[in-house]
């Protein structure tokens, strides 16, 4: 089963996302900020892809990204931004860290699977 780590600090956004993804299939963890993500990719096994939102406490998802490129195991996991970020800026910031691909919110939830179909097959 396809595991994929849900970042954000909205616990309402965490939960749509998270139902959007369990009703496809996909088994869920959840973390509210970039820091108990990257504690969560230090101790659990890897997952299949993460999904980040920009904007959270602690650490963002810029900063997120780029923590995880740094792990070994994390090299080639697909890294998703999920943010109502849409500046060509951001987006590029989210590209050089090492994002695989920029959804803006609000979403579909029909576009978001398609989005992670593609990426994840």
């Amino acid at each position: 089963m396809t595991r994929i780590l849900a970042v954000d600090d909205s616990p309402s956004m965490r939960q749509m996302v998270g139902v959007t993804l369990k009703s496809a299939g996909y088994e869920v963890l959840e973390a509210c900020d970039g820091q108990e993500a990257l504690e969560l990719a230090k101790t659990q096994e890897a997952v299949d892809l993460v999904i980040t939102d920009i904007n959270m406490p602690n650490m963002d998802g810029i900063t997120l990204v780029r923590e995880l490129r740094a792990l070994p195991h994390y090299r080639g996991v697909p890294l998703l931004v999920l943010t109502t970020e849409a500046s060509t800026e951001k987006k590029l910031e989210g590209k050089a860290a090492g994002a695989t691909g920029w959804v803006v919110k609000p979403f579909s939830p029909d576009r978001l699977l398609a989005t992670i179909a593609r990426i994840v097959a």
